[in-house]
């Protein structure tokens, strides 16, 4: 296994919008269907998502509280090894804002995929928006 290089930087920062529901499930049904929530089949168990991935070797921080979010992406930013983030976020903030089509938030995700020098800051005041209870 020494034969294995290692990465020159070793970090991978997956954060984890926890909002403990199915959420596009959720606002599918309440927008497309006009029915509400069912929550016997939408609820999903709070998983603390930043413990497990600290079982697993890597760096995990759990945020619930929307000051929390600045130190937290930094010690993940910075961290020597993969890191999970798990944001305690609002389930009823609607996932698309309704002035966002579609195939503009498909062209938003593909310019930060592509590496988009600006991708850490949008994603950090992403969170911190949905943190706040701000339609992003």
């Amino acid at each position: 296994m020494s034969d294995i290089p290692k990465p020159a930087d070793p970090r991978l920062v997956v954060i984890v919008l926890n909002n403990r529901d199915l959420n596009m499930v959720t606002w599918e049904q309440r927008i497309l269907a006009g029915e509400p929530k069912f929550d016997a089949s939408q609820n999903i168990p709070d998983v603390p998502y930043g413990q497990f991935a600290e079982l697993l070797g890597l760096k995990g921080i759990r945020v619930e509280r929307p000051e929390d979010i600045s130190g937290a992406l930094d010690q993940v930013l910075h961290a020597d090894r993969p890191a999970v983030l798990d944001v305690v976020v609002d389930p009823n903030v609607p996932i698309v804002p309704a002035h966002v089509t579609m195939s503009q938030l498909a062209k938003f995700n593909k310019a930060l995929m592509k590496g988009d020098s600006e991708s850490s800051g949008i994603i950090r005041q992403t969170i911190q928006e949905i943190m706040q209870g701000g339609v992003v």
